[in-house]
């Protein structure tokens, strides 16, 4: 993380994050991905208690607007999504 920036961990507040695919591969243009995406976000939602607002999915990129976990940071939550839907695309 650069030097000067603070996070916010159980600050209450909603959180506006977006993502790149790998060298901003256009890895979520197929249906089966962007399924596989949605499958992986729903587990991360499940499993953190995190309400997800809305996201966008895009060839390239993700753009997501959710609560905090009650527990957990919320790195956590996105590092766990991250690596299950890269998991799956590899595998698939």
């Amino acid at each position: 993380m650069p030097w000067g920036l603070t996070r916010f961990h159980h600050s209450g507040q909603s959180h506006f994050v977006t993502f790149c695919c790998y060298h901003r591969r256009r890895l979520l243009i197929t249906n089966e991905s962007r399924r596989i995406f949605e499958s992986a976000l729903e587990r991360v939602r499940r499993k953190y208690r995190l309400y997800v607002y809305g996201y966008v999915v895009m060839p390239e990129h993700v753009h997501l607007l959710l609560s905090e976990p009650q527990q957990d940071p919320l790195a956590d939550a996105l590092k766990s999504l991250k690596q299950g839907v890269s998991r799956r695309l590899i595998r698939d």
